[in-house]
């Protein structure tokens, strides 16, 4: 079946990929009397980095698998970004390895330039190969001619991937229907008949996988054509077209021998993914709630004592994880009305009044967020993960964003996908509503590691390099 190809073919190219890192290590050493600037002693044990390598290669195969649809069309732009995920994870073990056994005697410019060089060789594999790899394990002697069964009209949801698989070696036919086709469907793939031929069809042209468009309201006739299949040593699949009728993306699921269809994948709701997510969580906090929160909280205090007295947090509940409620710390950057609902529910916005002349440096920097990596420590929160609003907004924003409840499905995040995608600040219109639920969900279904990674990373940036939605 050509998942399992898709599989294997992606299988083979990540030991490919693999065995290129690890062997360009020994291969660089032997290479250095090319690069006089570099001294490498002769003494120099290699096979614990070469390990280290290897278990970064591995730990990161996962970039590969994420890409495995389009591996063969990365491109350069793509091959770049997979490449310096890999590496990053390469470098990250090999300093490991070097400060737990706190050798110091293996030369630092050798391993820089081991990694600029593996990066460079991964980025012309991944940007070359994959197409080549996928020739050679599936040349034309195993090809697929495939046949399609069904109405025409139900073709064009198949069309990119029709045209997007014949790498792994499937190679479109035609169809039959028993309704006649028009001639853009006929452009697809070519009409052959209705689908009372499909056995002669199977023996004429040899075909040797048969997919199903749709589901058939009739057992009997889907029966039939399972039969002559099966009979004809036929492989059989069937499209599952439940995402195009309820206008949603269904992923099928098995658990416990039987197969459901969920709206959505949720990596959290692996514990040792939320194990990893915790210690990043712990590891970055930690030192901003020692370090920086006391300094920069008797500071807020400071001007506030000048600019607008008050308490100096701003503590409010937010709607949490699984829509439990939590009360969220934050620096006032307003000046204090004490408790006005009704005032606290409308949005800050560009020249607010209520905003003291500190305060906006506050929020505009970010600042005013910092106590939340006490929520973080707490529990309640994470550094990374769809932005908590107040629990009136969620009810206001559920009747206008109909998934807008699926973001509670993780902890909500000092920042977020949304927030580095530039949809910061105040919602003004539905359209940023809905984009802003958009890249919510999407971190939900598609969480990894590195996503928070790269999260932290450009909102760091933004602290120093504020959007203009900040405000």
């Amino acid at each position: 079946m050509i998942a399992y190809r898709q599989r294997g073919l992606v299988n083979v190219y990540a030991v490919l990929a693999t065995g290129l890192s690890v062997a360009l290590m020994p291969a660089f050493a032997i290479a250095l009397p090319l690069f006089p600037p570099i001294d490498l002693s002769t003494k120099i044990n290699l096979l614990p980095y070469c390990m280290a390598v290897f278990i970064g290669m591995f730990a990161s195969n996962g970039f590969i698998r994420e890409k495995g649809q389009s591996l063969h069309i990365l491109g350069w732009a793509g091959a770049i970004g997979l490449a310096a995920r890999q590496t990053f994870y390469v470098g990250a073990c090999i300093f490991a390895l070097m400060f737990a056994t706190k050798d110091r005697s293996i030369s630092r410019l050798f391993l820089g330039c081991f990694l600029l060089l593996d990066f460079i060789a991964l980025t012309i594999l991944h940007a070359r190969c994959p197409k080549a790899v996928a020739q050679m394990l599936f040349p034309a002697s195993s090809k697929l001619p495939t046949l399609f069964v069904g109405r025409g009209a139900a073709l064009d949801d198949l069309d990119a991937w029709i045209s997007n698989r014949g790498h792994l070696g499937s190679q479109p036919i035609g169809f039959l229907a028993d309704d006649e086709p028009t001639r853009a469907e006929q452009a697809i793939a070519p009409y052959l008949g209705r689908i009372d031929r499909l056995q002669a069809i199977i023996r004429e042209k040899n075909i040797a996988q048969v997919i199903l468009l749709e589901w058939f309201d009739d057992p009997v006739v889907v029966e039939r054509i399972v039969e002559i299949c099966e009979n004809e040593g036929c492989r059989f699949l069937i499209h599952n077209n439940y995402g195009a009728r309820f206008a949603r993306s269904f992923i099928p699921v098995e658990e416990g021998g039987q197969h459901f269809l969920s709206l959505q994948a949720e990596p959290l709701e692996d514990p040792l993914n939320r194990g990893v997510k915790r210690l990043l969580d712990i590891f970055v906090s930690l030192p901003v709630v020692v370090l920086v929160i006391p300094p920069l909280t008797l500071l807020v205090w400071a001007v506030q004592r000048w600019q607008a007295p008050g308490p100096v947090l701003f503590v409010r509940p937010r709607g949490g994880q699984n829509r439990r409620e939590f009360n969220m710390l934050k620096y006032r950057s307003m000046y204090e009305s004490g408790h006005d609902p009704a005032g606290e529910a409308k949005q800050a916005s560009v020249g607010d009044d209520r905003v003291y002349p500190f305060g906006r440096f506050l929020r505009r920097s970010s600042l005013d967020e910092f106590p939340q990596f006490i929520n973080v420590l707490r529990g309640e929160m994470s550094i990374a993960g769809p932005r908590p609003h107040l629990p009136r907004h969620d009810d206001e924003f559920s009747l206008i964003a109909r998934s807008y409840r699926g973001r509670s499905m993780v902890k909500p995040g000092i920042t977020g996908l949304a927030q580095v995608r530039g949809f910061r600040g105040e919602i003004t219109d539905e359209e940023k509503l809905h984009r802003r639920v958009y890249w919510d969900l999407y971190y939900v279904a598609h969480w990894s590691l590195w996503l928070d990674v790269q999260i932290i990373l450009r909102t760091a940036w933004q602290v120093f390099v504020p959007p203009q939605a900040a405000y």
